[in-house]
């Protein structure tokens, strides 16, 4: 029975943490430049998508912090790659055995990702000179 409150306390920040990573905590973290934009351009926020046209900071407040971002070169000029991944949470449990010396002990863990990645990116966002020129979705 001792096992039941560390569990709930494990789910519990999982879901928080996750919760964290909504448009609508990454808007009450930033409410004033929210309050900024157009009424239209909010909605697509609240919703979590991104436009063409959108600015870096309309595109944090949807999508939140990209995975990876890179420089592309071509004869146009240079843009910003905004790279993101599916996040997943994740429950997993454990039970580990171990011998020290002449005592040997069990332990049982439960652990918790909010972050969990899938292998490979799901989505880009194209800057250049400070807007959104192109948005790419991998369709699955």
């Amino acid at each position: 029975m001792r096992l039941f409150p560390l569990v709930a306390a494990v789910l519990a920040v999982a879901f928080l943490a996750s919760c964290a990573s909504t448009p609508d905590a990454r808007i009450a973290g930033d409410r004033a430049a929210f309050d900024q934009f157009p009424p239209a351009v909010q909605q697509r926020i609240r919703a979590g998508q991104v436009a063409v046209g959108f600015t870096p900071e309309m595109v944090r407040l949807a999508w939140g912090e990209p995975v990876r971002i890179f420089t592309r070169k071509t004869e146009r000029g240079d843009t910003e790659v905004w790279s993101y991944r599916e996040a997943r949470s994740r429950l997993f449990f454990g039970i580990g055995f171990g011998t020290f010396g002449r005592h040997s002990a069990t332990q049982v863990g439960v652990g918790a990702s909010a972050g969990g990645r899938d292998p490979g990116e799901s989505r880009r966002v194209e800057f250049r000179d400070g807007q959104v020129i192109a948005v790419e979705s991998l369709a699955r």
